[in-house]
């Protein structure tokens, strides 16, 4: 399998795991949405998987449309969130009219998009002044435990960059800027493992290979102080990478 093969499996690889996506994969820390979009209420969640982003953004009393391509996962999303509307759509070729939100954002999914293609869609949706923010929840390797853990978790299948490049430039767009915020999320080894699951150098890796992984996960989690015995807190970071319209 040809490396643009494997990255378009692994992109559509999350429809097949949408309720333990949404069981497992964190969620996302109020100050670092409302740094992304500051008083803008008129929304775009792009590639809005199951809702994880919109759930924050909701809390905040936005109004919400989201854009999915996988219908698995936009089943999920309208189960959980049946009064916002959930659109069929990608990246690259939005379902959405010229100038018609005031915010794009994006959760954990932005290096999965064609830039080429994505940045003068998500430009043209955008009203002047709006802004596009790309958020991803990454683990604080800074923490000795999670370098650990994170050392464990590698597959021949690979892993995307943790840390975010940043947004390409476009014209339309000014320089982007980028914070960071730390906050955590409450796991056993058992919800740690199921999280892991999700992860598509995980999830499409051979089972054999994948189960031995994940093995050794349990096992590390297990000696370790910090993880042993009932819940415990993963810490990690949300990037926040924002530009705003001209």
């Amino acid at each position: 399998m040809d490396s643009e093969e494997l990255f378009a499996r692994r992109a559509a690889s999350f429809g097949s795991v949408a309720a333990d996506y949404t069981r497992h994969r964190p969620g996302y820390p109020v100050e670092a949405i409302e740094w992304a979009i500051g008083d803008r209420d008129r929304v775009l969640d792009l590639a809005a998987g199951t809702g994880k982003l919109t759930e924050s953004l909701l809390e905040l009393g936005l109004e919400v449309t989201a854009v999915e391509p996988d219908p698995a996962m936009r089943a999920e999303f309208t189960r959980l969130f049946p009064d916002v509307p959930a659109l069929d759509g990608t990246a690259e070729e939005i379902p959405l009219r010229d100038a018609s939100v005031e915010a794009v954002v994006i959760g954990q999914a932005y290096h999965w998009f064609d830039p080429a293609r994505a940045l003068p869609e998500i430009v043209r949706v955008l009203r002047p002044g709006g802004v596009l923010a790309a958020l991803w929840n990454h683990d604080d390797l800074t923490v000795p435990w999670v370098a650990g853990l994170e050392k464990l978790t590698t597959t021949t299948v690979g892993e995307l960059p943790r840390q975010p490049r940043g947004v390409p430039e476009h014209p339309q767009l000014k320089p982007p800027e980028q914070v960071q915020v730390h906050h955590s999320q409450r796991r056993t080894v058992e919800s740690m493992i199921a999280t892991l699951r999700t992860q598509s150098h995980i999830s499409q890796a051979p089972e054999e290979e994948r189960e031995a992984v994940l093995n050794q996960v349990r096992s590390y989690l297990q000696t370790h102080s910090e993880t042993s015995e009932g819940e415990f807190e993963r810490p990690l970071i949300t990037t926040v990478i924002r530009a705003f319209r001209r």
